[in-house]
C-alpha cells in the first residue's frame, strides 16, 4: 500500500486508539469538518482499512452517525512474547483486538530451539492471513539492544537475534517485555493520560519503563528501564547480570526462597506463585518481607522521577494483592516529605500478562502509521 494523506493515516490511528469512536466524534478529534471526516471514511472503507457500524442515533439535534471499527478484511499485526516459560504469537486488528493466537511452553531450551518453534507459528499466521498482515513486534524476557540483540540473562541467552523470527518483515520490532508493558498501560490500561508514568515488572528478576506523555523513554540503545540492577538489594547476593546487591535479586522467586532457606528455584516465577498460594506464617512472612523490598524501591524511584502513576506488573501485582499494606508502609516511609500527603497511585497493570503483546502490537501500527505517511 502506497502513502495516505495525512488525515487518513490520523483517521487510522484515532480510530485504532477508540474502537468505535463514530465519524461525528471523528471529525471532532481531528478537527476537521463532517464532511471531510466523511471523505476521508469512504476512502478508508474502499481500501479495506476500515469498516462503519450501524447508523447511531444523533443526541440532541445531531445527524445520526455511524461507528468506525477495524474493517473485516483489513490490516493485521503479529505480536509475540517469550517469557522465561512460554512463547505466544497472536494477530491482532486495528482495534488493539486479537483474532487468532498460538503459543506454548519451553524449559529453557537453547534460544535457537525456542525461536524455531515462535518462527514456525509466525509462519503458520501469516500463512493463514496473507497479505493483511503487516509486520511483527517481539517482547524478549530480558536487554533487547537495537530493537534485535536479547540478552536473557537468567536463561543463559546471549546476543540472540530476535529478527530470525521473521529476517524479511517489512515492519519488525522488538523490545523487553517490561518496556512494552509500560507502553500498553500508558495506551489501553491503567496509565492512559498520566503525564508521566512509571511501570515495573517483577517476573525472574526486575525491569520496568518510563512513559512521558504516550511516548517511551528507551535510552541510547533502547536499554533504559532496567531498575532491577540498581543496588537496592543485599550486597551478599550475586545477581545473575555479574553484580552485586541488585534491586531485583531481593523482589523474585529467589528471594523468596532464600528467606524460606529453600534452594535456588530453577523456575522462579513458578516457585513465586507457589509460595503466594501457601496459607503459612512462613510464607506470609517471607512475602511480606518481599513486598516491603519492592515498595522500598519504589519509593526510591518515584523521589528520582516524579510519576504521575506507578504500575506493577507480572509478579508485582501479585505482591500487592498479596501484602498492600506492607508494600504501602515501605514506599511511604522512603518517600521525600513533600510527597507525603499526595503520593502517586502504586497499581496493578490493568493488562496483566497481555501487557508485553499488547505493547509489541502498539510498537508495530506505530511503524505502520510512520510508513502510511511517507
Amino acid at each position: 500500500m502506497g502513502a495516505l494523506p495525512e488525515r487518513a493515516v490520523a483517521m487510522l490511528a484515532a480510530v485504532h486508539a477508540r474502537p468505535g469512536l463514530t465519524r461525528a466524534e471523528a471529525s471532532r478529534v481531528l478537527g476537521i469538518g463532517t464532511g471531510g471526516a466523511a471523505e476521508v471514511v469512504g476512502r478508508l472503507v474502499g481500501e479495506r482499512l476500515l469498516a462503519e457500524g450501524p447508523v447511531v442515533p444523533a443526541v440532541g439535534r445531531g445527524r445520526p452517525t455511524r461507528r468506525l471499527t477495524a474493517h473485516p478484511e483489513g490490516p493485521l499485526v503479529l505480536a509475540a512474547v517469550v517469557t522465561h516459560e512460554s512463547w505466544r504469537v497472536d494477530a491482532v486488528e486495528l482495534g488493539g483486538a486479537s483474532v487468532a493466537g498460538l503459543s506454548g511452553r519451553h524449559s529453557g531450551e537453547p534460544a535457537g530451539a525456542v525461536l524455531a518453534e515462535l518462527r514456525r507459528s509466525v509462519e503458520d499466521l501469516r500463512a493463514r492471513f496473507g497479505d493483511r498482515v503487516r509486520g511483527l513486534g517481539l517482547a524478549g524476557p530480558g536487554i533487547v539492544l537495537d530493537e534485535r540483540w536479547l540478552d536473557a540473562t537468567v536463561l543463559g541467552w546471549t546476543d540472540v537475534d530476535l529478527w530470525s523470527v521473521w529476517p524479511d518483515a517489512g515492519v519488525l520490532v522488538a523490545d523487553n517485555d517490561a518496556t512494552l508493558a509500560a507502553l500498553a498501560e500508558s495506551r489501553r490500561g491503567a496509565a492512559v493520560d498520566a503525564r508521566l508514568a512509571l511501570h515495573l515488572r517483577v517476573d525472574a528478576g526486575l525491569g520496568g519503563a518510563v512513559v512521558e506523555a504516550g511516548r517511551l523513554l528507551g535510552g541510547a540503545r533502547g536499554a533504559a528501564g532496567e531498575f532491577g540492577h540498581l543496588p537496592m538489594g543485599d550486597p551478599a547476593v550475586r545477581c545473575a547480570c555479574g553484580a552485586r546487591g541488585c534491586w531485583g535479586t531481593a523482589v523474585d522467586g529467589g528471594a523468596l526462597a532464600r528467606l524460606l532457606d529453600a534452594p535456588e528455584p530453577r523456575d522462579p516465577v513458578t516457585y513465586a506463585r507457589q509460595v503466594l498460594a501457601r496459607d503459612d506464617d512462613a510464607a506470609r512472612a517471607a512475602v511480606a518481607t518481599v513486598a516491603a523490598a519492592l515498595g522500598r524501591g519504589v519509593a526510591g524511584l518515584v523521589n528520582a522521577l516524579d510519576p504521575d502513576v506507578v504500575t506493577l506488573g507480572g509478579l508485582g501485582a501479585e505482591l500487592l494483592a498479596a501484602a498492600p499494606g506492607e508494600l504501602d508502609a515501605a514506599c511511604r516511609a522512603g518517600l521525600m516529605r513533600f510527597r507525603g500527603g499526595t503520593p502517586p497511585p502504586v497499581v496493578a497493570a490493568r493488562l496483566g500478562e497481555d501487557g508485553p503483546l499488547t505493547g509489541a502490537a502498539e510498537r508495530v501500527w506505530d511503524r505502520w502509521w510512520a510508513r502510511l505517511r511517507r
